[in-house]
């Protein structure tokens, strides 16, 4: 524990890089709370690398609550508005141009369940479907497929 106190600089900014890794790597920036908790802790390891403020457990507790705080009132509605943004373009992936045959007749409208690569999918199409249609997806959602019929 005194070799902590002895660096008190090198400490925090040490925790600081610690918890800011945590927060973005392990739990994806989901949360703000350690990410202003690490910006206080490396704030206050560079404040005391400076030597304006003696490197104190006192100190050090003060200064990351202060800057964490005023960190925190500046960065949480722009952060937030961040998190927010929704893109809501359509996926494009491997599974577009698929092509199968329906193992059920599917009606307009409604949806049918088909297993592909140990996933149960929902695959709907704006046009009823006979048994044994050749198909091809042209829309991927989570868990749903959209698909329409092969012209011969």
């Amino acid at each position: 524990m005194e070799i902590l106190t002895q660096n008190m600089a090198q400490s925090l900014l040490v925790a600081g890089l610690l918890v800011l890794v945590l927060e973005v790597f392990v739990l994806g920036f989901s949360t703000f709370f350690l990410f202003f908790l690490a910006i206080g802790l490396i704030a206050t390891g560079l404040v005391f690398f400076t030597g304006i403020v003696a490197d104190t457990g006192t100190n050090a507790l003060i200064l990351v609550a202060i800057i964490s705080s005023i960190s925190t009132a500046l960065l949480w509605q722009p952060l937030k508005r961040m998190q927010n943004k929704v893109d809501h373009k359509p996926v494009k992936g491997d599974l577009i141009g698929y092509r199968f045959q329906l193992q059920q007749a599917l009606a307009e409208k409604t949806s049918i369940d088909h297993q592909y690569s140990g996933i149960t999918w929902k695959v709907s199409s704006d046009q009823a479907l006979a048994v044994g249609d050749e198909v091809e997806v042209i829309q991927i959602e989570v868990g749903k497929m959209k698909v329409r019929r092969v012209d011969a």
